[in-house]
């Protein structure tokens, strides 16, 4: 079992011409990942050619629209490589097609834009994943986004992170152990997948043994989650919350960790997750360790 995607996932790129799109494109399909074509409305009947994980070539129909791909190919996933300008329309059009899963890799998007994109799924059929993320990998699967797909293997953790290098640094720390999926839901103050619905997920999961949450300094995303494990997550989570040492008022890294005064701190995230009974490491490295001695116990 897995999250969101598995090996029976279809997906396309949008943006699969361009630089960024190609190289990943050629990344996923390495790691075994069923990409069945991609869009460019100015590049529409065009193709591309890679190489999948066997090394055969692989040849890939350019798309005028996502509606087009979708009834062509019967993609239910799409990852976005467009540039921020361009991000929202490509994002609305994976909407209204009805794209089942949308992963919008992107940094730099407006948070109006983000804002207006999350309104406007409101209702509808399309769960996203990100901007601003490193997308969502089940190992041994599928990959729809940038993660090292060579990190790690297939096992019976679950992650959550907002941090892209957290996730593959966490992965490659519990690498011997492996992971059910694992999720950077990006860092950007506007997100469409919270920390809440991959807890919901794996909670679901008859795969998923135990959680690791990866949280960091802004907002108070981590302080809902640990309410929302208190109510309704049985498994064991262990947590991490980057930012500990960061100075009040600057923005670090990410769009979304800023620090107001107490709101927002990594100190008052870990009090308030421990509060309900998860274990915090102070690095990721002590993480890893208390997940280990978790799963040995269970």
């Amino acid at each position: 079992m897995s999250i969101y995607l598995n090996k029976d996932s279809k997906i396309i790129v949008q943006g699969i011409t361009g630089g960024m799109g190609a190289k990943h494109t050629a990344l996923m399909l390495d790691s075994g990942a069923q990409i069945v074509g991609g869009v460019n409305a100015r590049k529409a009947g065009t193709t591309v050619t890679h190489k999948d994980h066997e090394d055969n070539d692989v040849t890939l129909p350019v798309f005028g629209t996502v509606k087009e791909a979708m009834a062509e190919t019967g993609a239910n996933v799409s990852v976005l490589f467009v540039p921020p300008a361009f991000t929202k329309d490509a994002a609305i059009e994976a909407v209204d097609a009805e794209m089942p899963l949308i992963v919008v890799i992107t940094e730099g998007v407006p948070v109006q834009d983000s804002a207006e994109v999350f309104a406007y799924l409101q209702g509808k059929k399309t769960r996203m994943i990100g901007p601003n993320c490193p997308g969502v990998i089940t190992p041994g699967e599928s990959l729809a986004g940038i993660t090292p797909h060579t990190i790690t293997g297939k096992g019976p953790i679950g992650l959550v992170s907002k941090s892209g290098t957290l996730t593959y640094q966490m992965m490659y720390e519990l690498k011997d152990l492996g992971f059910s999926t694992a999720i950077g839901i990006g860092g950007d103050p506007v997100i469409g997948t919270t920390h809440i619905d991959a807890l919901e997920a794996f909670e679901n999961d008859p795969e998923t043994k135990a959680i690791v949450m990866i949280g960091e300094i802004g907002g108070d995303a981590e302080e809902r989650a640990a309410a929302y494990i208190a109510e309704h997550v049985t498994k064991p989570v262990v947590g991490y919350v980057a930012g500990f040492t960061a100075p009040e008022g600057k923005t670090m890294g990410h769009a979304g960790a800023i620090v107001s005064g107490s709101a927002g701190t990594a100190q008052a995230k870990k009090e308030a997750l421990e509060a309900v009974g998860v274990k915090v490491g102070k690095t990721p490295s002590e993480t890893a360790e208390l997940m280990r001695e978790i799963l040995q116990a269970l």
